[in-house]
C-alpha cells in the first residue's frame, strides 16, 4: 500500500507541475497588456517596456517558470500587481470562504446520494422514481437560474435568508450558517441529481450480481447483503465520483460567489483575470491545481484500499 501511495504521488505532483507549466506558458503572453494596465492610459511603448523589465518578464519564460516554481515551493507567491499585497495571504483568506460552501455542500451531496441511490436500487418502485425525478429536476435547471430563484424567493419574497454577503464562523455561527445556506443549497441540488444517479445505477449492478444471489440463497438478509457487500464494492466508483462532484462544485464557485457577493476564491480569480493580475492568476493556479491533485490522491488511496485490485494499475 505504502507503494502504492508514493506512485500516486509522484504521478499527481508531476502532472501539477505540467498544468502549472502550461497555466505560465499561457499567462506569459499578457505580460505587455498587463504592463499596459497597470500604468493606465497614459502608458507608452517605452514606459510599458521599462515595467516588463523590471518585473523579469521580459527573461526567457522557462527561466521564470523555474524560478516561480522554486518560490512558490516555498511559500512565496509574490505581490499582487495592482494592490502590493501579498498573494498567499489573499489567496489562502478567500479559499477558507469557497471551502465553507464546499465542505459542507460535499458532506451533504454525499449523505443524501447514498441514501437516496441505496434506496431507489434496493426497494425501487415510488422510491426509485422519487429518486429518478430529483436527478431529472437537478439536470434541467441551470446552477445561475437556481441561485437567482432561491435568492428571489428566500432572500427578497420570504425575507428568512440574507440574499447576498457573507458573514465568518469566528465573528457570528448563526450569521455565517444563514450566509451559507441558499449557496449550498445550490451547489448540493444538482450535486445530488448527478451523484444520487451514479450510486443508484451502481447499486443495481451490484443488487444483480451472483455473489449477491449465492449470499441470498445462504440466508443472509437484505439488510447485511445491501449494506455490508453491494455497497462496499459500489463504494469504489462513489468515490470517484465525489472527487469530480468536488472539482464540479468547485467550479461551479465562480458563479456562485458572484451572485452571492461572496469574498471566495472563485469571485477572486474572476477579478484577477479581469485585471490582468498576474502574481494573482498564477497564485490562484498554485492552490486551484495543489487542491485538486489531493483529492485526486485521496481518493485513489481510498479506492486502493476498498479495492486492493486498484492497487497494481
Amino acid at each position: 500500500m505504502t507503494l502504492y501511495i508514493l506512485r500516486r504521488l509522484a504521478a499527481g505532483v508531476m502532472l501539477a507541475l505540467v498544468i502549472l507549466l502550461i497555466v505560465f506558458l499561457l499567462i506569459s503572453s499578457s505580460f505587455d497588456d498587463t504592463a499596459r494596465t497597470m500604468l493606465g492610459q497614459g502608458a507608452t511603448p517605452e514606459s510599458t517596456a521599462a515595467l516588463v523589465e523590471a518585473r523579469g518578464w521580459d527573461r526567457p519564460v522557462i527561466v521564470q517558470y523555474v524560478e516561480w516554481i522554486w518560490h512558490a515551493v516555498q511559500g512565496d507567491l509574490g505581490q499582487s500587481a495592482f494592490t502590493s499585497l501579498p498573494v498567499r495571504s489573499a489567496v489562502v483568506d478567500r479559499l477558507a470562504v469557497t471551502l465553507s460552501l464546499i465542505v459542507p455542500a460535499l458532506l451533504i451531496t454525499a449523505i443524501l446520494s447514498v441514501l437516496l441511490g441505496v434506496w431507489a436500487a434496493s426497494h425501487g418502485g415510488v422510491i426509485d422514481r422519487f429518486a429518478q425525478g430529483i436527478s431529472l429536476v437537478g439536470h434541467i435547471f441551470p446552477a445561475l437560474l437556481l441561485a437567482i430563484g432561491l435568492v428571489v424567493l428566500f432572500g427578497v419574497e420570504l425575507g428568512w435568508l440574507p440574499a447576498t454577503g457573507y458573514v465568518r464562523f469566528g465573528d457570528d455561527t448563526l450569521g455565517w450558517l444563514r450566509s451559507i445556506t441558499i449557496p449550498v443549497i445550490v451547489l448540493v441540488i444538482p450535486g445530488v441529481a448527478n451523484m444520487s444517479a451514479q450510486v443508484r445505477g451502481r447499486m443495481i449492478d451490484e443488487l444483480n450480481r451472483d455473489y449477491v444471489r449465492t449470499l441470498r440463497t445462504r440466508g443472509i438478509s437484505s439488510r447485511s447483503i445491501v449494506y455490508k457487500h453491494a455497497l462496499r464494492n459500489a463504494g469504489s466508483p462513489a468515490l470517484t465520483v465525489m472527487s469530480l462532484e468536488f472539482i464540479q462544485m468547485f467550479g461551479a464557485a465562480l458563479i456562485i460567489e458572484n451572485v452571492f457577493a461572496l469574498p471566495g476564491f472563485g469571485s477572486y480569480a474572476f477579478n484577477a483575470s479581469l485585471q490582468g493580475d498576474i502574481p494573482v492568476i498564477l497564485g490562484i493556479s498554485v492552490f486551484g491545481v495543489a487542491l485538486v491533485t489531493v483529492v485526486h490522491l485521496v481518493t485513489d488511496i481510498l479506492n486502493g484500499w476498498l479495492n486492493p485490485k486498484a492497487r497494481v494499475h
